[in-house]
């Protein structure tokens, strides 16, 4: 005890002076000295910890040698998770566009008014499509025609009246004619007639333009039966006024492929003839600007 208090009252101790001194194991020779004290040799120690401590933390906190330490995740995978959620997002905004455009299409062809409230989930409210009976009555085609006349849909209501809408990425596809005959009335935006009349014999044969997708394949009042394709590049062809339909919705065609038969359904009708459209992001194009007929 007497030995500890005498230390404790002797600080000098730390500041005491040593020399450190490198000679050579054979001849003696003094090779190399400097003088030091235990409080230089434990500064210069703590401060060595301290700045392996502080190199340890930033390469940890701020390199990618955390990886290799257990517990700590991969650096890059919140940006990888960031990216992929992004595209998710992405993906399911497209895929709510094309749902609305399709289903919008549809309501066009029917001539019903376009909603912009997305549609219903159809994963939710599974329909049993082999029970459904297409019938035609005579309250159905009242109904639709005091409808019809109390608010027809435009589709052209915001572009002028001689709007000509002429693609150029149109002019590289090959299209096949849907059916040969004689154009007995061309395209006129003016007019609100967005097509094409091709007169052909009774009975003919009806062939897709392009390859494609039957996206709408049913009979309204003023055009009879209709079939509708939806093609590569946002192009849409409507076949309306025939006598049978040949292909049901969900069915994908080829270029060339009998869809329908010439007919004269529907009221507009006046006599066996094929309506023939095209339509681009939206907007009618003139078929004869593609199709020689």
């Amino acid at each position: 005890m007497k030995k500890y208090r005498r230390r404790i009252k002797q600080p000098g101790r730390l500041r005491h002076k040593y020399k450190l001194v490198l000679m050579d194991a054979d001849s003696f020779e003094e090779k190399f000295s400097f003088r030091l004290t235990r409080l230089g040799v434990f500064s210069v120690a703590g401060a060595l910890v301290i700045m392996l401590v502080f190199i340890t933390i930033y390469l940890v906190a701020f390199t990618a040698l955390r990886e290799y330490i257990p517990g700590y995740a991969d650096v890059n995978m919140p940006k990888r998770v960031y990216v992929l959620q992004q595209r998710a997002d992405s993906l399911e905004t497209i895929f709510r566009q094309q749902s609305l455009y399709i289903t919008n299409l549809r309501q066009v062809l029917q001539g019903k008014e376009v909603s912009d409230a997305p549609p219903p989930d159809q994963l939710e409210y599974p329909t049993n499509y082999d029970t459904i009976t297409m019938t035609i009555s005579p309250e159905d085609s009242l109904l639709r025609a005091e409808y019809e006349m109390q608010s027809k849909y435009n589709l052209n209501q915001n572009q002028p009246r001689s709007y000509s809408y002429v693609p150029a990425n149109l002019g590289n596809m090959n299209f096949f004619p849907p059916i040969k005959g004689i154009v007995t009335r061309s395209f006129d935006s003016k007019l609100d007639h967005y097509g094409v009349d091709i007169v052909a014999k009774s009975n003919s044969a009806i062939k897709a333009v392009l390859d494609g997708t039957v996206i709408f394949s049913d009979w309204t009042l003023e055009t009879g039966y209709i079939i509708g394709l939806q093609h590569k590049n946002n192009l849409v062809s409507v076949y309306k006024h025939n006598s049978s339909l040949l292909k049901q919705e969900g069915a994908y065609v080829k270029a060339g492929e009998t869809i329908s038969i010439v007919g004269a359904s529907g009221e507009l009708s006046t006599g066996p003839h094929l309506h023939f459209e095209l339509w681009h992001n939206g907007t009618p194009v003139n078929p004869e600007e593609f199709i020689a007929f």
